[in-house]
């Protein structure tokens, strides 16, 4: 009785873990039909990303030059199925898999949804990760924010259709 009690509350995290999407974001910034919405929460980055769009959607912070040394947040919806993974800009115009350039994969998925046409995609991210490649993120600074999303393809492979930068503050929400 005890192993499927067990199994019951496993399967219920599971499935309400995946799907549902609670979290209340205080910050919230839109650039064309692609939103981005976060919170701070000691150490970490609750976020969410959405665009009209039944491939990828992403966000990027702090590049040095275009998409270079940016951290990369992707994420895409296929079935029941959300991936979510870190990447790292190594050059300006591509990104690779943080664990492919010896870094550590430091994003946690917390849901996603693929609803009429618009993918969501909610993770989070601890602001200092440890990982080279990630750099961290300063709240109450300057951060250079990416926005962008993919054709109608759940494959990372496949180039933006859309992107986007602003500069933000994360602690206040203040856009430049």
């Amino acid at each position: 009785m005890k192993k499927i009690v067990m199994f019951l509350v496993g399967a219920a995290l599971v499935i309400f873990g995946v799907t549902s999407m609670a979290q209340d974001y205080e910050h919230e910034v839109t650039s064309g039909d692609m939103s981005f919405a976060w919170k701070i929460d000691g150490d970490t980055l609750h976020g969410k990303m959405s665009a009209p769009t039944k491939g990828w959607v992403a966000v990027g912070f702090n590049p040095s030059k275009a998409m270079k040394d940016a951290n990369f947040i992707l994420g895409y919806v296929k079935g029941d199925k959300v991936t979510v993974v870190d990447h790292h800009g190594i050059r300006n115009n591509a990104h690779a898999s943080d664990e492919k350039e010896g870094g550590t994969e430091d994003v946690t998925v917390v849901g996603g949804s693929e609803e009429g046409g618009t993918t969501t995609i909610e993770f989070t991210f601890p602001l200092k990760s440890g990982d080279a490649l990630d750099g961290e993120l300063v709240p109450d600074g300057d951060t250079m924010l990416l926005m962008a999303y993919g054709s109608d393809r759940d494959s990372f492979r496949v180039r933006h259709t859309y992107n986007a930068e602003m500069t933000v503050n994360l602690a206040t929400g203040a856009t430049k």
